[in-house]
């Protein structure tokens, strides 16, 4: 008898693998849309030249952009130094106390109901492996994943290019309008249709819900853009 078509592949399970980037992405343009328009729409509300405007929010956008590439690639730098200490204090532990660490393992694997017994073909096999033990430890004990060595760098990179796209959309209607008070019209618009579909785009994405989220950050940036706006009128 024939097997089915079902059969003929072997099965491929898809994970959601660029976590790190979409983390990235978000980090950046959440924060690039949301700055630059609450730094314009606030200095609208002191009845500022466009020039004055469109120079303050170039320059925020340039500082905002290196600043938060610069935190990015910091982060990632700290997560990678974190890890290697962490293997090699495990390489450690495995080479003083292995005792230890074999009860660790059948600590761990109790979890996912297999007895001591059961453990022992497994122990055996880590023993004679110390690296695999090393990273079964790293896995399973502390949950830790091996960051890319220029994970630093791509992550500088997206979120930095993420913010600077995100402050170019508010700021744009200011480079092109000649009237303070059009600009902050378009640029209000522009911007909260923006934050709407980054934040429904994002909770598809990650599956946490596109409507929720483009709520959210439609929410949020709304009310970051009117604080903004009306302190500097309190303060004009």
């Amino acid at each position: 008898m024939p097997h089915s078509s079902s059969h003929a592949h072997p099965h491929t399970e898809h994970h959601f693998e660029a976590s790190d980037t979409v983390r990235d992405i978000v980090i950046g343009m959440a924060d690039g849309l949301t700055v630059p328009f609450a730094l314009a729409a606030g200095i609208s509300g002191v009845a500022a030249g466009i020039d004055i405007i469109v120079t303050a929010g170039v320059a925020e956008i340039a500082a905002g952009s290196i600043a938060m590439g610069l935190g990015g690639y910091l982060a990632a730098r700290t997560e990678r130094q974190h890890y290697l200490a962490e293997r090699d204090r495990e390489e450690q532990e495995i080479l003083n106390v292995p005792h230890r660490e074999r009860k660790e393992v059948i600590d761990i694997m109790a979890q996912y109901g297999v007895t001591k017994s059961e453990c022992e073909p497994m122990l055996a096999g880590l023993e004679r492996n110390p690296i695999a033990w090393r990273d079964f430890m790293m896995r399973f004990e502390l949950g830790l994943e091996e960051p890319q060595p220029a994970a630093a760098r791509k992550s500088a990179l997206t979120i930095a290019l993420s913010y600077l796209v995100g402050g170019l959309i508010p700021l744009a209607p200011y480079m092109v309008s000649k009237s303070v008070s059009t600009a902050l019209t378009i640029s209000t618009v522009v911007t909260l249709f923006a934050l709407f579909v980054f934040g429904y785009l994002k909770g598809s994405v990650t599956g946490t819900g596109a409507l929720k989220s483009g709520m959210q950050t439609l929410l949020v940036g709304g009310l970051a853009a009117a604080a903004a706006f009306g302190i500097a009128r309190l303060i004009s």
